[in-house]
């Protein structure tokens, strides 16, 4: 995002997405005893989204110690002649949370209700009314027990956020290196450095200037630009055919190109553009065409023109089978040959407003499928890298959340979910950081290895820093 006085402030995320079928919590997955006559009591609506980038959903608590075969249960909303049935074989034990969306059996309101009933149609067992549609959740707080309140965040089919930071994990302290140093020269890149990826000996940087830089080691620690191939002063980033100019945000490496997301062209600045770009860097030139795009504005929701598209990284199709990640466009295990030839993973991006990301396949032929759709636990999200050592997926937030990382993994439903948040390390500042870098496993020594951020404001002088991380 580039730097302003007039800097917006960011909406809240929405904490968790619900993206397909509806989601169990883990909790819920094993160690359930044999479901009892259902006690009816024990079971409570325990959260409901009216609005925003999760459809209409309504989520079910068993408070109880025993499990609860809720199969053929009614949902309804303030009509009667409104209703959504529980599918059969759903069950939930104790503890255990279960999502649903309604949104194809019918629309909650801004003043409306959401009303449970057992099989009969006739007997009511839980209900809530509003006056407000949720910002962004309803949430009883304690679950099951508590009273409903506009909680900070979407946690479908898990504990509610009541308090807590944003429905993630709580922040522990940084886990490596607590010293940070400059690396790079002074004054070099100036303001709005955003993006990071590092293949290797190459450190790639995107500039919201449309500016793509292709950087090297200096010999102390830090990186250079590379004076090779007409990269000493970055090269300039075109949109297909040669027009415009991206607000180059995210980049990162796959199949042989480098990609970059935009949220906009710089030449119509009002307007979203969410795009990823693929751009051939073999070349000698001083700029780059992008050799194909995939414009994602109207699949996404509706952010700010400097609130989109943030972040993008690249995760192998063979590390997504091998964890049982589930394709949310299928409803089953994520097959890559039910999709045409792509780049052999799938690209999730990050979106900036509201912390969200998103995974799509890229098809070669410009068309894309997007198959998840979850939050990143953090109110903003700048920075996606996956680490293929840790199979982690890391999320990073710059000072709209003090430099708050995050991981996610995926988890046994399937869906990525946060397993871990982390405060900057000590040594940094609050400095607006929009981009993050891992090092390979071939750089760890003696359980650390190097880690890299750019600092989008330039401050000091300075828009590139190092630290550790544990391998």
């Amino acid at each position: 995002m580039t730097t302003s006085p007039s800097r917006p402030r960011r909406p809240r995320a929405l904490a968790r997405f619900l993206v397909a079928a509806p989601l169990l919590a883990a909790g819920a997955l094993t160690g359930a005893p044999v479901a009892q006559a259902a006690p009816a009591d024990e079971v409570r609506i325990n959260e409901v989204v009216t609005t925003g980038g999760v459809n209409d959903s309504v989520e079910l608590y068993n408070k109880g110690a025993s499990s609860v075969d809720v199969s053929g249960w009614i949902l309804k909303d303030d009509d009667a002649g409104h209703s959504y049935k529980i599918p059969s074989g759903t069950m939930l034990a104790p503890g255990g949370f279960r999502a649903f969306d309604v949104s194809g059996a019918f629309g909650l309101g801004s003043a409306d209700q959401a009303r449970l009933y057992l099989a009969d149609g006739k007997t009511q067992v839980d209900g809530f009314s509003w006056s407000a549609h949720s910002d962004p959740s309803w949430s009883r707080c304690a679950d099951g027990t508590g009273a409903f309140r506009q909680a900070d965040a979407v946690t479908l089919g898990a504990a509610n956020d009541c308090g807590t930071g944003g429905g993630s994990t709580a922040p522990a302290a940084w886990p490596g290196g607590s010293a940070v140093a400059t690396a790079d020269g002074s004054n070099v890149f100036g303001e709005d450095l955003s993006g990071l990826y590092q293949d290797g000996g190459v450190l790639w940087a995107a500039q919201n200037s449309g500016t793509l830089w292709r950087l090297v080691r200096d010999g102390s620690g830090g990186w250079k630009p590379d004076t090779a191939s007409g990269w000493s002063s970055g090269k300039t980033l075109r949109f297909p055919g040669g027009s415009g100019s991206p607000d180059s945000e995210g980049v990162t490496a796959a199949a042989g190109g480098i990609f970059v997301a935009s949220e906009r062209n710089g030449d119509a600045s009002g307007t979203s553009r969410l795009s990823v770009l693929r751009y051939d860097v073999s070349g000698t030139g001083s700029s780059l065409t992008a050799t194909r795009e995939w414009n994602l504005t109207s699949d996404l929701p509706s952010t700010g023109s400097n609130l989109g598209l943030e972040a993008v990284t690249w995760i192998p199709d063979s590390a997504l089978t091998g964890s049982g990640f589930k394709d949310a466009a299928t409803g089953a295990a994520y097959d890559p040959a039910h999709y045409a030839s792509h780049s052999g993973g799938v690209f999730f991006v990050g979106v900036e407003g509201t912390g969200m990301v998103y995974g799509y396949v890229l098809a070669d032929s410009g068309s894309y499928t997007r198959i998840a759709s979850f939050s990143s636990g953090l109110s903003g999200v700048m920075e996606l890298q996956w680490e293929p050592q840790a199979s982690r997926l890391w999320a990073v937030c710059d000072d709209t959340c003090d430099g708050r990382h995050q991981t996610l993994a995926v988890n046994a439903t399937g869906a990525f979910a946060p397993t871990a948040a982390y405060n900057r390390p000590s040594g940094m500042p609050d400095y607006n950081n929009e981009g993050f870098a891992l090092s390979g496993a071939d750089e760890c020594v003696s359980g650390s290895k190097p880690v890299y951020w750019s600092d989008d404001a330039n401050d000091g002088g300075h828009a590139l820093r190092r630290g550790s991380v544990s391998c």
